[in-house]
């Protein structure tokens, strides 16, 4: 492979550079790199001043020196929303870099198959805020997605996003201090493993939503994670939908269909250990009519289930309804499920729960207004087929 050289000739980290000189070299070799290319980028603070795009290209990699040693920081940029966007490509790499402060999102991708993200880290300086951008890994609308040891913090959305794509590979990874850790969102054929999604509002999100070109999601595994203490205030901007997410939520499955969560670690998360609930909890309207709003064929099994012995969270609606509809007091169950069925099928959906440590379940009826909560498990021990591993075809 041949080996392209930014001539960003530094050896001091962490000292900003000419930067409208660094700009339009970056970009320039965003433009001219050629398939088998490598853009190196050397160790150094980098300030940029607008989106790197990459566009129509194949094989390509775009490596620093570590995440620690190589940084992109858009703190000052003034066009442009995201810090590198790729589209319209195919098997490209990111890896050993550091994207900070966007002025929207970190990284996104669109309409590429093959996309790759290795020890790379996205973030926004300072503590959490509504203003920081939404997402920071966004590949959405692609196919054969791996995101491995890499870092994300401080997203207003989810600090790592897979929308609207197909086979996805989501390990080694932490997330911490974003609205949502890691979310999958209207995406097929997912392995969520071997993360660690801590000190978020929400951990771990499988979501299918309405108003979106790929329109089901699922077959989507989450295993071997460890999702914890995920009790940090909601600061997503009002309307988006994750701002209804309760803060202390560990994994949330919102319509899809096809889950498999198993080998977890679900530890101190306060209101929702994990949940299984229907579009209609959000109380939007839903205009889509190709839309499915409820969750089907969820199993959720072998995992280990913690929690303090405090109440779940009285904030938002959702803690409104803890409060004054579901009353747990301090004994918040670890498994949600909304109550919700689909009344124009003869057949109940299809949830199976089963040989978790400190299992503890509830079904919160709020399709009757909460008058009919049940904690009895029994009805829902059962077993579902276990879903296939994600294989990625490509070799990079």
């Amino acid at each position: 492979m041949k080996k392209l050289l930014i001539l960003l000739a530094v050896h001091l980290p962490w000292v900003a550079f000419a930067q409208k000189q660094v700009q339009k070299q970056l970009q320039n070799q965003f433009i001219m790199v050629k398939s088998g290319d490598t853009i190196h980028l050397d160790k150094g603070f980098f300030e940029l001043e607008g989106t790197l795009w990459l566009d129509d290209k194949q094989d390509v990699v775009i490596k620093g020196k570590g995440k620690d040693a190589t940084v992109l920081s858009f703190k000052n940029q003034t066009s442009g929303a995201e810090g590198i966007k790729i589209t319209n490509s195919r098997n490209i790499t990111i890896e050993g870099l550091t994207v900070l402060d966007a002025k929207g999102d970190a990284i996104k991708v669109q309409q590429t198959e093959g996309i790759t993200f290795r020890h790379t880290k996205t973030g926004w300086s300072g503590k959490p805020k509504k203003t920081n951008g939404g997402y920071g890994f966004y590949p959405v609308n692609c196919q054969k997605v791996l995101i491995e040891h890499c870092e994300a913090v401080g997203a207003s959305d989810a600090g790592i996003y897979v929308g609207q794509s197909k086979e996805i590979i989501v390990r080694n990874c932490k997330a911490w201090h974003n609205v949502a850790g890691i979310e999958i969102e209207n995406s097929l054929h997912a392995d969520v493993y071997d993360n660690e999604a801590f000190n978020n509002t929400g951990g771990i999100l499988v979501f299918d939503l309405p108003d979106l070109v790929q329109k089901k999601g699922g077959f989507v595994r989450v295993y071997n994670n460890k999702v914890y203490e995920n009790n940090y205030p909601n600061f997503a901007p009002k309307g988006n939908i994750v701002a209804k997410v309760p803060q202390g939520t560990g994994l949330l499955i919102l319509a899809t269909n096809n889950v498999e969560v198993f080998n977890n670690r679900f530890v101190n998360n306060i209101s929702i250990g994990t949940g299984i609930i229907s579009y209609h909890m959000t109380e939007e309207t839903i205009k889509d009519k190709e839309y499915y709003p409820f969750p089907d064929k969820i199993h959720i099994h072998n995992n280990y289930f913690e929690r303090p012995m405090v109440r779940a969270t009285s904030k938002g609606r959702m803690g409104m309804m803890f409060r004054f509809k579901l009353k747990f007091g301090k004994d918040v169950p670890h498994i949600l499920f909304d109550g919700i069925h689909d009344e124009q099928r003869t057949e109940k959906i299809q949830l199976c729960i089963r040989n978790n440590t400190n299992q503890s379940f509830a079904d919160i009826d709020a399709a009757n207004d909460f008058k009919n909560i049940s904690r009895v498990l029994a009805k829902y021990n059962c077993e579902l087929p276990a879903l296939k591993p994600v294989t990625l075809a490509t070799s990079r």
